[in-house]
This record gives C-alpha cells, sequence and structure tokens, in this order.
C-alpha cells in the first residue's frame, strides 16, 4: 500500500537491517546499495545500520561503507554512537540464557548465543554467571518443535522474542527491539520517529519498520513483514535498499 501522506514526509534518518535487508546471499553490499547510502549521507541523511549482529560479526561490512552515524547491534541491546563509543547496553539475564540452553539440549536444536566480546555457537562456558549476555537465538527447522519452544518463551513477561529467519527465535531482553534504539538515537539527533525509513526483512525489522514515518520492507520479507510495511521494495538480491532510498529519501 503506498499513502499519499509519505510523500511530504522528510526523511533525516534510515534505519537498515543487515541480513536479508542490505547484505545479498553471499552476505555481500552491492554497489548500488553503496552509492545511494554515499548519496543520502552526502545529502545530510544519518544512516544507521541496525542489526541482529554483534559488533564481532557486523564491524567489517559497517566499516566499509565509512559511515559517519550511530551504529546499532544485537537487535537494539547496543547503540554506538559515531565515534564508536557504546553509548547504552542492555543485559538479558544469564539465568534465561541457562534456561534456553537447556531447551536447546532437550530438543536438540541449532543455537546461538550473544555476550559482550563474544559470540557462542556450539560450545557454551560452564558458568553462565561469568559472562555479560544480549541475545539467544535458536534455528530449528522443525515447526512443532519451534511453536513450542515460542510458547514456552512466550509465558516469559520478561523476553523480547522476534526472529531473523522464519525458521529462528531471536530472545533478548524485554523493552529491547530496533524501534526503541532508534527512538532513542532520534532524541540525541533532535528528530522523530517520523522523519525516519526504515527497511528490513524479519521480524525483528517489525517495531522500527511499524513505527517508522516511511517502512519499508523488502521484496524477499517474511509476509507479515510486508503486510505492516507503508512499502515493498525489491529483494536483497535486486538492490532493494536503494530502490527504497532514491524512491523515498533523494
Amino acid at each position: 500500500m503506498e499513502n499519499s501522506n509519505n510523500n511530504n514526509k522528510e526523511i533525516k534518518l534510515i534505519a537498515i537491517d543487515m541480513d536479508g535487508t542490505l547484505l545479498n546471499n553471499r552476505h555481500e553490499i552491492s554497489e548500488e546499495n553503496r552509492q545511494a547510502i554515499k548519496e543520502a549521507e552526502e545529502k545530510g541523511i544519518h544512516v544507521v545500520i541496525s542489526t541482529g549482529r554483534t559488533r564481532l560479526t557486523c564491524d567489517d561490512l559497517v566499516k566499509s561503507l565509512s559511515l559517519r552515524s550511530y551504529l546499532i547491534t544485537v537487535n537494539g541491546s547496543e547503540i554506538w554512537d559515531e565515534e564508536g563509543t557504546l553509548v547504552e547496553r542492555q543485559l538479558l539475564d544469564h539465568t534465561f540464557i541457562e534456561h534456553m540452553y537447556n531447551l536447546k539440549q532437550k530438543y536438540n536444536t541449532v543455537c546461538w548465543a550473544a555476550s559482550v566480546g563474544n559470540v557462542w555457537r556450539e560450545q557454551f562456558p560452564d558458568d553462565f554467571s561469568a559472562h555479560e549476555w544480549m541475545k539467544f537465538g535458536f534455528d530449528i527447522k522443525d515447526d512443532q518443535v519451534r511453536e513450542t519452544i515460542l510458547n514456552e518463551l512466550k509465558q516469559n513477561a520478561s523476553l523480547e522474542i522476534s526472529n531473523s529467519s522464519p525458521t529462528n527465535l531471536e530472545i533478548n531482553a524485554s523493552g529491547v527491539n530496533k524501534a526503541r534504539a532508534i527512538e532513542k538515537v532520534c532524541d540525541r539527533l533532535g528528530i522523530t520517529m517520523n522523519n525516519v525509513m526504515a527497511m528490513g526483512d524479519s521480524l525483528n525489522d517489525l517495531a522500527m519498520i511499524k513505527e517508522a514515518g516511511i517502512g519499508v520492507a523488502m521484496g524477499n520479507a517474511q509476509p507479515f513483514v510486508k503486510e505492516c510495511a507503508d512499502w515493498v521494495t525489491k529483494s536483497n538480491l535486486e538492490d532493494g535498499v536503494a530502490v527504497a532510498i532514491r524512491k523515498w529519501a533523494l
């Protein structure tokens, strides 16, 4: 759906998800996307990468864009300023991480977790309390098992549950999402969510897509994300980010 009100919104900040959005399936940023981002920056627009990844797994790609802006990582758990200094970090209690790790063992799923300074995959620490945790992720191909784990996690009001692909679950501390983080960045910049264009493909992008002045879903986005967006761009393999930037911001 295209709302005529969108045409007169002044975009001052563009929030862009990485996997399935800015990156192609080889985890690269296309030349076309780079160029559009550069033009937006030259126009004075803040380009904020907003990702589920940690600094460890996104830094090289983000640095390659030479942005002069904020960075949002781990689904909004961390906000970094233009100098790369940590502005805020929201942690997830280690007892929840331990509980989710036990679920992973019980149902034999693939999992990963982000702690400060590390990404854990199959090897987890003996003492969960010795680390500061931000996120836990499950990848579950079996729909029934995914549903069972999701329903159990939903009982806990201290958890924020989303996904970054149709087969996974991503769990952060309650109230942590990309929209809240972008809102905080907007406050610091003296702009509002109405000045934001946000784009993504998964449920961990949903809050920012719904709350931004212009919410853009990728052509390859999950169906529910498309339903909630103001506009659907081309896929991440067809420079959908550049297409949206050129349409709404340049």
